[in-house]
């Protein structure tokens, strides 16, 4: 490969609160968090105001079961559809992708407002943003065919998920957190040509899914 790998470097300190070297990684004193889902969990109950849980049971268990939902169906596509060479899997992939966009939207229909559980953020929104707001890349390395847009897909059963992500385009303060649309396309080549050497990387090319990554099988020294 032509690329560098620099970004594989992990910090020691990364590394010393968390062996593993996955991110994020929360430290406070003794005590760390890891994981994506339960990072969001924690930083939301330490912190003040409005909860990203829903104050209901019922609601707080829906959204809940969502956010490892859209992590497995949602964005662990994302690395399958990058990664894998071979063009059939890829376009099974998709389709699969497409398939679980309108069940979110199906979803998100449920409440009112245009966010997943009504008018204010919760966890589930925070889950899959990232990854749905990357879905651009698909038609730049994969092409057309992948474009995840509202001309791509105008049948009316996308509309929702398109409503949804523009709600949270609306927000100030998701948009502060966005990189440069050229920048993340010229990083994120690594996985496009299959190259990248992350754990999640690795287990695409061993034949599971994103999410189904191993520390050991997939660990690349």
């Amino acid at each position: 490969t032509t690329h560098d790998h620099w970004y594989h470097y992990k910090n020691p300190d990364l590394l010393a609160a968390n062996p593993l070297g996955m991110v994020p990684t929360l430290v406070q004193g003794s005590r760390v968090c890891t994981e994506s889902l339960a990072c969001i969990d924690f930083v939301d109950a330490m912190g003040e105001g409005t909860s990203l849980i829903p104050a209901d049971p019922w609601e707080a268990a829906r959204c809940r079961v969502w956010s490892e939902k859209v992590a497995k169906d949602l964005c662990s596509p994302y690395y399958k559809i990058l990664v894998n060479q071979d063009a059939d899997v890829q376009a099974q992939a998709f389709e699969g992708l497409k398939a679980s966009i309108v069940r979110f939207g199906e979803e998100v229909e449920k409440t009112e407002g245009d966010l997943f559980a009504g008018e204010g953020l919760c966890n589930v929104d925070l889950s899959l943003f990232p990854w749905a707001w990357r879905y651009y890349v698909f038609e730049h390395y994969r092409g057309p065919n992948f474009a995840v847009t509202p001309q791509s897909l105008s049948a009316k059963e996308y509309t929702p998920f398109f409503r949804w992500l523009d709600a949270m385009l609306d927000l100030d303060a998701v948009v502060k957190t966005l990189p440069d649309k050229d920048r993340y396309l010229e990083h994120i080549g690594k996985y496009a040509d299959g190259s990248a050497r992350s754990k999640v990387a690795e287990a695409v090319r061993r034949g599971v899914e994103a999410h189904e990554y191993d520390d050991v099988k997939d660990l690349k020294e």
